[in-house]
């Protein structure tokens, strides 16, 4: 079942402990990629220095203050990053799709990496990015509707949850924002 939009109209920190284990599914074409997802990153709005809201709303990072269960997308070292906007009504927030353990169209991740090495297919999120075929187009699409090239999808799984501080940022939040499974080797180091 697709993961709906009241789902992503919750605290951005729920939201990214909750997708851990969800099945993200991208339709390429005539082919299918799905993973499930490792890893993920909360952001809030402008008291959170790590934030691409912290500046406030410019035309770039609109989305975030947008309909939650949408895509954001941003660019950082020539990579986009994916996130799905997530947050209580009338509040800002995204979640950033870190890594996945990919699940189906490896040979199509591979071709759209130019690398063979399944480890390194969708472990952080440049990577993911490429290998899923995701850019800027996409930025403010559904990830809620049945005819979305991108969805999220229940999934139970048994794992622990680890946390962190988030990775690459300068300033943070004292709390850790950053949610992981324990021991999954596709969780970007």
């Amino acid at each position: 079942m697709i993961l709906s939009r009241d789902y992503y109209e919750r605290d951005p920190e729920k939201v990214a402990r909750g997708l851990l284990g969800k099945k993200l599914v991208r339709n390429l074409g005539k082919d299918t990629l799905e993973g499930f997802i490792v890893e993920t990153e909360a952001y809030y709005g402008e008291n959170d220095p790590s934030s691409r809201a912290f500046h406030g709303q410019k035309n770039f990072n609109k989305p975030m203050w947008g309909i939650s269960g949408t895509i954001f997308i941003y660019n950082v070292h020539k990579y986009w990053m994916f996130n799905i906007v997530a947050h209580e009504p009338k509040e800002i927030g995204a979640v950033l799709i870190r890594s996945l353990e990919p699940i189906k169209g490896i040979e199509i991740m591979k071709s759209n990496r130019k690398n063979s090495d399944v480890m390194q297919l969708v472990k952080g999120p440049g990577r993911l990015t490429e290998a899923y075929g995701i850019d800027k187009s996409m930025n403010g699409k559904s990830v809620t509707s049945s005819k979305s090239e991108i969805r999220v999808f229940d999934n139970q799984m048994d794992f622990e949850v680890n946390t962190s501080h988030r990775i690459g940022v300068k300033k943070d939040l004292d709390r850790e924002l950053r949610f992981f499974i324990k021991g999954n080797n596709f969780v970007s180091k």
